[in-house]
């Protein structure tokens, strides 16, 4: 683990999920070959974007956020903004397709998401 990356377990998710602004998660496995292919792209996107939290899940160290997340394949990576998953992408990207995606996480209107998630949450509650 470098040292641009947090190592994220049951024990530090919710404290972390809590910081807001953008969180990148990174699924992965020592015994997976494309995981560790990954891994010197997400460490460099790292520290290139250091206002942005980079974290990694051992999935088989933490098999309850690795269920959680309903994580089938590895490398898989989880993104978050202000508190709110934005998605999953499975497979290791290309740092060019890493960078392209941190760009468009940028470029999302939260508010907008915020505001589509509390209307979402208020017609569930009248079901």
């Amino acid at each position: 683990m470098g040292a641009t990356t947090l190592e994220l377990t049951e024990a530090n998710f919710e404290d972390t999920l809590k910081k807001g602004g953008i969180l990148l998660i990174d699924f992965w496995a020592d015994w997976c070959g494309p995981c560790r292919a990954f891994a010197p792209t997400f460490e460099a996107a790292a520290g290139k974007h250091t206002d942005i939290t980079f974290a990694k899940v051992d999935t088989e160290k933490e098999k309850g956020l690795a269920a959680a997340f309903e994580i089938r394949g590895i490398p898989t990576l989880a993104i978050f903004r202000d508190g709110i998953m934005l998605g999953q992408n499975a497979g290791a990207l290309p740092a060019d397709a890493l960078e392209k995606t941190i760009q468009q996480i940028r470029a999302i209107d939260m508010e907008k998401v915020k505001n589509e998630v509390a209307a979402a949450h208020a017609k569930q509650a009248t079901k």
